[in-house]
C-alpha cells in the first residue's frame, strides 16, 4: 500500500476529490463502527451488556447474530492481549532477549492488534440497524469544567507548568526495525492528574549516527500508527536522512485508550473539556519527551505534528516560553494545522461529528466555550525562531481551515522558503508528502544548520 502512495498512482490519490471520499468514510463508516467495536470492548461477551451500550430491537435471530461475534471478539482480544504481554515482557522484562526475539515479539503483537482493531467491520450489518452515532457523549455541564479550569484563566502558564521533577522514564531494549534504523520505546507516568496513566512514545533512530538532531511528532486525531499494519507514515523519511524521530501516543489512543472507548473518542465526546484535559496533559508530557531528548544527545530538538500533533506542538511551542531554556525547542515542523482550536471546532470533520449540537444541548453557547480558548489558543509570539518553522499546508483543507494557519504564520514571519503551500486538502496533504520531500529536505536543512 505504502509503495502504491509513493508510485506514479500516488499521483492520482493525493487530490482534493480523495479529500472529500475520506471525509464520508471516515464520518459515515470508521467512527460509527468504531463506536460499535467500543461497545464490545465494554459488553466483554455479554449481549445484555453490548444492547445497554448500543440500544436496538432485540429479536432472537439479532441477539445470534450479535452473541457470535462478541464470541469472536472476545477470543482475538484474548489473542492480543497475549501478544502485548509477551512484547512487555521481551522490551521492558528483566531478562535480555535476542534482537531476534524483540523483532518476533514485535511483528506478533502488531498483527495481532492490527486483526483486533480490524474487528471492525465485523459490526457493520449492526450499523445500518441503529444508525450508529459515532460517540458516546458524555458533555459535561458549563460549571464541572469552570471548576476545574477556570482557576488558569488569569494565568495560563499555569495549567502547563513544566513537571518538577521530572517523572523517570524507562527505555525498552532497541530493535533492527529497517535498514540503518533501530527502534525502541520510551514511558514515563503522566504528569497530568487528569491522565492517571502512562505515557507512551516509539523512537526511531538511524543506525550509527552520533547525537543524531530530534523531532518529536505528534498523530492526528483517531490516528493509532504504532497499532495498525502497513500505515503510510510521511515522517519515517527523516530517519534516513540522519533525524532521530519520537512519536508520543496522545492521550486517549493507542495503548492508552479508557475501558470501553476507541482511539481519539474521549477527546470528541467530551467536548469542550476533553480538549483541555488532552492539551494540558500532552503539553507537559512532551516537556518531559524535550527533556529526555537533551539528556540522549547534544543534537537539535524540534516539535511537530499533524493535525492535531500540531495543535499539540503550537501550544508547546507557546507555552515553553515560560519554561526552563533546556526545554524549549529549537524548531517546529507543522502539518496541517490551523490557527486556533475553535476553527478546528467548526471544521468539515467537527459538524460530520455533531460536536456543536451536542455541546448546546447541556448548555453550552459560543461565548462560554470561547472563555476557554485563551488556554489553548497559539499567541502571536513562540519560542522558535521563526526561521526554523517549517509549515506544510492545504489551500483547501478545510478539517483545520487553511485560512486559520496562514494568518498565524504570517504573524509569526515564517519565511516563504519554509511554507509549502499545495492545493490539497487535510487528507490529500499527507499523502502528497510521501511523493513529494521537499518539506522534510527542507526542515532536514533547517536542523542541520541548528546542529
Amino acid at each position: 500500500m505504502i509503495a502504491c502512495l509513493r508510485s506514479p498512482l500516488g499521483a492520482l490519490v493525493g487530490r482534493p476529490w480523495f479529500d472529500r471520499a475520506a471525509l464520508a468514510v471516515l464520518s459515515g463508516w470508521f467512527f460509527p463502527l468504531s463506536r460499535l467495536w467500543a461497545a464490545a470492548r465494554a459488553a466483554e461477551g455479554s449481549v445484555e451488556r453490548y444492547l445497554a451500550e448500543v440500544p436496538m430491537p432485540r429479536t432472537p435471530r439479532l441477539e445470534g447474530a450479535l452473541q457470535q461475534r462478541l464470541d469472536r471478539f472476545e477470543r482475538v482480544r484474548a489473542g492480543t492481549v497475549a501478544s502485548e504481554r509477551a512484547w512487555e515482557d521481551a522490551f521492558f522484562g528483566p531478562a535480555a532477549a535476542a534482537p531476534e526475539a524483540l523483532a518476533e515479539a514485535e511483528r506478533r503483537r502488531l498483527l495481532q492488534r492490527h486483526a483486533y482493531n480490524a474487528l471492525r467491520r465485523m459490526f457493520a450489518p449492526f450499523a445500518a440497524r441503529v444508525r450508529a452515532a459515532p460517540f458516546r457523549w458524555r458533555i459535561p455541564e458549563p460549571a464541572e469544567v469552570e471548576a476545574l479550569y477556570g482557576g488558569f484563566l488569569d494565568e495560563p502558564a499555569r495549567a502547563f507548568a513544566a513537571p518538577e521533577p521530572m517523572p523517570p522514564v524507562r527505555v525498552s531494549r532497541a530493535f533492527p526495525a529497517a535498514p540503518g534504523r533501530r527502534d525502541y520505546w520510551l514511558r514515563f507516568p503522566s504528569p497530568s492528574a487528569r491522565m492517571g496513566d502512562e505515557a507512551v512514545a516509539r523512537v526511531y533512530e538511524p543506525a550509527g549516527v552520533s547525537d543524531p538532531p530530534t523531532l518529536i511528532f505528534g498523530h492526528g486525531i483517531g490516528v493509532e500508527f504504532d497499532h495498525w499494519r502497513g500505515v503510510a507514515d510521511e515522517i519515517e523519511a527523516l530517519v534516513a536522512m540522519g533525524l532521530r524521530v519520537v512519536r508520543p501516543e496522545a492521550p486517549w489512543h493507542g495503548r492508552r485508550v479508557l475501558p470501553g472507548r476507541y482511539g481519539g473518542e474521549q477527546f470528541v465526546a467530551t467536548a469542550p473539556c476533553g480538549a483541555l484535559d488532552h492539551f494540558t496533559a500532552a503539553a507537559r508530557e512532551w516537556a518531559v519527551l524535550i527533556d529526555w531528548c537533551r539528556q540522549a544527545g547534544r543534537g537539535p530538538v524540534a516539535i511537530g505534528g499533524s493535525s492535531l500533533g500540531a495543535m499539540t506542538a503550537q501550544i508547546v511551542s507557546d507555552r515553553a516560553r515560560r519554561w526552563p531554556e533546556r526545554l524549549r525547542p529549537d524548531a517546529m515542523f507543522l502539518v496541517t494545522h490551523c490557527g486556533r482550536i475553535e476553527e478546528a471546532m467548526h471544521g468539515a470533520l467537527a459538524r460530520a461529528w455533531g460536536i456543536a449540537g451536542a455541546t448546546m444541548a447541556h448548555g453550552w453557547t459560543d461565548e462560554a466555550a470561547r472563555r476557554y480558548t485563551p488556554l489553548l489558543d497559539p499567541v502571536d509570539e513562540t519560542s522558535v525562531d521563526p526561521r526554523n518553522i517549517v509549515s506544510v499546508l492545504g489551500a483547501r483543507d478545510d478539517v483545520t481551515p487553511y485560512w486559520g494557519a496562514k494568518a498565524l504564520i504570517d504573524r509569526w514571519e515564517v519565511p516563504e522558503e519554509n511554507r509549502f503551500i499545495w492545493r490539497r486538502g487535510h487528507f490529500s496533504v499527507p499523502i502528497t508528502m510521501l511523493r513529494n520531500r521537499a518539506p522534510l529536505v527542507r526542515f532536514r536543512e533547517v536542523m542541520a544548520r541548528l546542529a
